[in-house]
C-alpha cells in the first residue's frame, strides 16, 4: 500500500510517499511545493489545487492519503487562509480518493511518531532521518508530511492489531458459548433419561 502524506499549508505544502508492506515501511519521495512566488493568496488558490492534482500523476499512486487536521494558529485570518488551502488541497483530490482520506492532529501525529506529543520540528526531523536513513528533508514542511504518513501506516497496523484481537477474542467466547451449549445439550440429555427410566 502506498500512502501520500500532506502537510497543507497556504504558502509552503510538505508531501511524502511511503510504501506499507506486511513487515516493512520504505520512504519512496518527499517534498514541499512552494507557492511563495503567488504573492496574492487569492491567486494561490487555484495554484494549490492544480499543483495537489499534479502529486496523484507522479510516480507513485497513492492507495490512501493521510492529512494534518487543522491546527491552532496566531490569529483567525491565518486559521481562515489555511481552512482555505486545505480545502483547495482535499477538493483537488475528488471522489478518486472518497473514504480513503484521513486526518490526524499534530499532537497524535508527534505522539505516534517520536512518542512524545509535543515533540519540537526538529525532534521529528531527527527520528525521520534515523528511522529513513540517507533522507534530508528542504523544510519542515516535508519532514512533517512524511511524519504524517507513517502516523496514518502506524494506525493501520494498530487497527490491524486490534482487529486480529477482536477476532481472536470472538472465536474464544464462540468456542465457549459451543462448549457451553453441548455441556447444556448433554445435561439434558441425561435429565431426560433420568425422568423416562
Amino acid at each position: 500500500m502506498v500512502i501520500l502524506g500532506i502537510d497543507p499549508g497556504s504558502r509552503k505544502i510538505g508531501y511524502a510517499f511511503i510504501e506499507v508492506n506486511r513487515d516493512s515501511i520504505s520512504y519512496l519521495t518527499s517534498g514541499v511545493i512552494s507557492l511563495e512566488h503567488i504573492p496574492s493568496f487569492l491567486d494561490r488558490l487555484p495554484e494549490i489545487k492544480k499543483r495537489a492534482e499534479n502529486l496523484l500523476v507522479n510516480n507513485y499512486v497513492p492507495d490512501e492519503i493521510a492529512v494534518e487536521s487543522l491546527i491552532y494558529v496566531k490569529g483567525p485570518t491565518s486559521l481562515i487562509k489555511l481552512s482555505q488551502a486545505r480545502g483547495a488541497i482535499l477538493a483537488s483530490f475528488g471522489m478518486r480518493f472518497q473514504g480513503k482520506i484521513f486526518e490526524y492532529s499534530p499532537n497524535l501525529i508527534k505522539s505516534m511518531t517520536t512518542g512524545f506529543g509535543h515533540a519540537d520540528k526538529e525532534s521529528i526531523g531527527k527520528f525521520l532521518s534515523m528511522t529513513f536513513k540517507n533522507v534530508e528533508f528542504q523544510t519542515h514542511d516535508e519532514s512533517d508530511a512524511l511524519a504524517i504518513a507513517l502516523c496514518h501506516a502506524s494506525m493501520l497496523s494498530r487497527n490491524a492489531f486490534l482487529n486480529l484481537n477482536k477476532t481472536s477474542k470472538s472465536i474464544k467466547s464462540k468456542s465457549k458459548s459451543k462448549n457451553n451449549r453441548s455441556k447444556l445439550s448433554e445435561n439434558l440429555k441425561h435429565r431426560l433419561k433420568e425422568q423416562s427410566a
